[in-house]
């Protein structure tokens, strides 16, 4: 019987493969980034119970029961004041824009109805478009009347430590009062499926070009970078406004999430979105030397988009340095604005603090494109 296996021919093959591999080095990048991306974003960055969310004061009433209430709140680390004075108007703006998440309301003549035994109310105003993000805090929020004051009641006010508690926290919880998961996840999910495929698809034109053979062709004709660029991306904008309007048909009428604002103003502000993504992926295309490297590219901007986005666990959560990561990405605005147009109603004026860095992203990443095209067909 024959041997089925020979160890000289077995240790060749190894030895072959191994050498291939490492001069795959897109392919050994991926193999030890993607490791450590995953370890150091879920050992410190992702947080499904966030803590010191910023919170914005509307006070009318300035006393040691308000101000001891405010650092009793604070004390709970669920609650970070990052405006202290705000009026009305500008906690409104501000919870809009989602720059806070909660709005504490206290009322004129807080203190003498708390003193009278009146039972003063203090209205809590919460962003509920993501549910994780808040449950937690309300939930420290509600044991606070029973025991924030016990210091002072016992110096006198004896009276006050009765059942019911001195006071009441009214919550109102804003935008998905019943805090219906699709409300979050399925806006967010546009942005999520246009990400994931026009990067996808536009990383491997390129490529796909170079090993059918069809992209000697391309040099041979007199076009320009820039219009080969150009030429390439508007059919994606086509593709990639397809897929949006099948995700919002969908989301109307298979999961019954409102569309409170302007669907035009969506569909115009999302062309910026749609050219980042595109930019991102042809660049990739220029850097992979096959479609399988480009795809490896695709899953390495991915990962960090899905996850420091917003998109599956709450912003606020994660530490500095992650937060400034997401600020950096395309898919963490684009995840604000559609939120804040479909389930807030905002306006171009709500929604420009999150327009304004993706045009700068599409600068940069338009500019690395167009110089890694001119290096290509040249």
């Amino acid at each position: 019987m024959k041997q089925l296996i020979v160890m000289g021919r077995l240790w060749a093959m190894m030895v072959k493969e191994f050498i291939h591999i490492r001069r795959d080095r897109v392919t050994i990048g991926m193999l030890i980034t993607i490791p450590l991306i995953q370890l150091v974003l879920f050992g410190y960055a992702i947080n499904v119970n966030p803590h010191q969310l910023p919170t914005a004061v509307v006070s009318a009433d300035h006393s040691n029961f308000t101000r001891r209430f405010l650092t009793a709140l604070q004390n709970t680390d669920y609650f970070h004041i990052t405006v202290p004075n705000a009026t009305e108007q500008q906690a409104n703006q501000l919870l809009k824009t989602a720059k806070v998440q909660f709005v504490i309301n206290i009322p004129p003549g807080f203190t003498r109805k708390l003193i009278h035994g009146e039972r003063p109310d203090i209205l809590v105003t919460a962003d509920a478009t993501d549910p994780v993000s808040t449950s937690a805090a309300l939930r420290a929020l509600q044991v606070l009347p029973d025991t924030v004051f016990d210091n002072e009641i016992s110096r006198g006010l004896g009276y006050l430590k009765s059942t019911p508690a001195p006071f009441q926290v009214i919550v109102h919880a804003k935008y998905n009062p019943e805090s219906i998961t699709q409300y979050n996840i399925v806006p967010g999910l546009m942005g999520v499926i246009l990400t994931m495929t026009l990067i996808m698809i536009t990383a491997l034109s390129i490529t796909k070009e170079r090993e059918t053979g069809t992209f000697e062709s391309l040099l041979s004709m007199p076009f320009r970078p820039l219009e080969v660029m150009v030429g390439k991306v508007i059919p994606y904008v086509m593709v990639g406004y397809v897929q949006q309007i099948i995700i919002l048909l969908a989301a109307y009428y298979l999961f019954a999430v409102p569309v409170a604002g302007s669907v035009w103003l969506l569909l115009v502000v999302t062309l910026p979105f749609i050219l980042a993504n595109l930019f991102v992926g042809l660049t990739f295309s220029t850097l992979a030397n096959n479609q399988l490297q480009a795809i490896q590219l695709t899953f390495f901007f991915f990962l960090p988009s899905i996850l420091l986005s917003g998109f599956m666990f709450p912003f606020y959560g994660m530490p500095t340095w992650a937060q400034w990561l997401g600020e950096c990405l395309p898919l963490t605005h684009f995840v604000r604005i559609v939120r804040g147009i479909m389930l807030k109603s905002n306006g171009f004026a709500a929604i420009w603090s999150d327009i304004w860095p993706l045009l700068i992203f599409i600068i940069a990443a338009g500019g690395i494109c167009l110089l890694r095209f001119r290096q290509t067909l040249d």
